[in-house]
């Protein structure tokens, strides 16, 4: 047991509640800034779309473009937390993600935003994977649910002022959209100050590689699949010769990608981790949430800004029922999980929620009385609160810690995997649902399809006549509603994946004491014994 024992050393940490607090601090408002910077531009996008002359396609990459980057680096910066100081990968992770804001608020066109977006990713996903590390590292399992209640309320402030803020500073004349991703750098600034002077963990040292050509033929064929689910149907036909070139060609690459990560040393999702039916089975969840939280959601700004002719601000104060309940669920059932150390009933509890909220959202239209609206918007954010933060837990409670890094950024991969998925391909759905309801509406007034005066862009429906305003309107609603109504089967699927988990009680501690128990979860996936890992001083 030498070499089970020895990582658990090396990385459990003996922190009192109060010690633990200062060591987040900075954390959480280094993940206040990231959400905050890229919910602040939810409901500013119609607008910068506009403005930059860009179409439903352009509306869909600057978002999916985003996930895409977050979904690729997320192994890269959990693999680099088991090897070097956690400290300074989250400060690096926040720069960066600084620096793709500043770069995007100086974008001209919709191809600038979408690589400064790119950049803005790849921080994203270092603070993505790091938040989970850092606190699996610092606290025990059966603690971590009222701390990932933390987590789930920075994150609930952070969704709901986000939208608030980027709808004031769109509203505000001598502002601008440009303001929204200049906003979060003061924060970033203290976040960095913060994070130097109170976060203290144990440098974990010890020889590896990172797995490029893995990342590489991973990004490379999702890209592909997604650039393909965007483009088709809108430059060429569904059965054309790109689409067997492109598709043909992303299952090429990830047959190449699983055989290096079957090969790799150190890959970049270690294939023996889903020998352990949590893993497996908390990932399958975490796509389908993924598909839900990113695909669907994304859309209500522009649903309320174009098809109930909104402001900014105000599509931001529409969607709080969602976000509220997101804080209530995160908070109240982290709290309940810390208590009782059972947490798979909320799992499943939130997986219904999700899969009904979306159901019902699918009936939602232009004229919807927004009071129902409200509601479905509260069932979704309740499942989001009940399961997002406890998929990764449930995952951490059932691997060794030398490997929580690469456990958790697995999940967290997934997640956004399915965002960016769900982004593009129900992105492709509204474009496509749009486009046939938008012209049968203007064939019942006898007017052409080109009078809708968006030109291929993205409209601003407080310029058009009425009768066109009230197509555009009723064509924007239907297709959200149709999009809302797509995404539900995921929720189901997450439900499906959830109720077979097995449910294991929280660990009390991160030290030897379950030391065993977590080893031979871990054995039993890898098949041989963990290396030894030497502490290299602290970070």
């Amino acid at each position: 047991m030498t070499q089970a024992t020895a990582p658990t050393r090396a990385t459990a940490v003996d922190m009192s509640h109060r010690q633990i607090l200062e060591a987040l601090s900075g954390l959480l408002l280094g993940m206040f800034v990231a959400i905050l910077s890229s919910t602040v531009v939810s409901n500013a996008l119609p607008r910068i779309i506009t403005d930059l002359h860009g179409g439903q396609s352009a509306y869909t990459w600057v978002v999916t473009s985003t996930l895409l980057a977050t979904t690729a680096t997320t192994p890269i910066w959990g693999k680099l937390a088991d090897l070097t100081s956690k400290k300074v990968l989250v400060q690096l992770a926040l720069g960066i993600f600084v620096l793709g804001s500043v770069l995007a608020g100086q974008s001209h066109t919709t191809g600038e935003l979408i690589a400064c977006r790119v950049v803005q990713g790849v921080g994203a996903g270092g603070l993505t994977a790091l938040a989970q590390v850092i606190m699996a590292t610092m606290i025990a399992p059966r603690e971590r649910g009222r701390y990932s209640g933390y987590l789930g309320a920075v994150m609930a402030v952070g969704t709901i002022g986000g939208p608030l803020i980027g709808g004031v500073i769109v509203d505000t004349d001598w502002l601008g959209w440009r303001w929204c991703f200049y906003v979060g750098v003061p924060f970033a600034v203290l976040a960095l100050v913060v994070l130097q002077k109170t976060l203290h963990l144990p440098v974990v040292k010890r020889e590896a590689k990172i797995d490029w050509w893995g990342a590489t033929l991973i990004t490379a064929a999702v890209s592909l699949l997604l650039i393909w689910v965007t483009l088709a149907g809108d430059k060429y036909d569904w059965m054309s010769w790109q689409s067997a070139v492109m598709v043909a060609g992303a299952v090429l690459l990830g047959a190449l990608a699983l055989r290096v990560e079957n090969r790799a040393a150190e890959p970049m999702i270690p294939p023996r981790l889903f020998r352990n039916r949590t893993i497996t089975l908390a990932v399958i969840a975490s796509i389908a949430v993924g598909v839900g939280m990113f695909g669907a959601s994304v859309f209500l700004g522009q649903y309320f800004q174009i098809s109930r002719g909104e402001s900014p601000t105000m599509s931001g104060l529409m969607t709080l029922p969602m976000i509220l309940g997101l804080l209530v669920a995160s908070t109240v059932v982290g709290r309940i999980i810390t208590n009782t150390g059972r947490w798979k009933r909320y799992l499943v509890t939130g997986s219904v929620l999700l899969t009904a909220g979306f159901a019902l959202m699918g009936t939602m239209r232009a004229d919807t009385p927004y009071w129902r609206l409200a509601v479905f918007m509260a069932l979704i954010g309740l499942g989001l609160g009940m399961t997002m933060q406890n998929l990764v837990l449930a995952v951490q409670n059932t691997v060794g810690p030398h490997e929580l890094g690469a456990a958790s950024s697995v999940v967290a991969f997934f997640r956004s995997l399915g965002g960016a998925i769900g982004v593009s391909a129900l992105g492709a759905i509204l474009g496509h649902k749009v486009k046939d309801y938008l012209a049968e509406g203007l064939a019942g007034l006898g007017i052409p399809a080109s009078s809708s005066g968006s030109g291929g862009t993205l409209p601003n429906v407080h310029t058009l006549p009425a009768p066109i305003r009230a197509v555009v309107e009723a064509a924007y609603g239907h297709g959200a509603g149709d999009i809302f109504l797509a995404a539900a089967p995921f929720g189901l699927i997450a439900l499906l994946a959830v109720v077979f988990i097995k449910e294991v009680p929280l660990r009390r501690t991160n030290g030897d004491a379950v030391s065993a128990e977590v080893e031979r979860e871990s054995a039993v996936a890898a098949g041989a014994g963990a290396p030894v890992v030497r502490t290299g001083g602290r970070g």
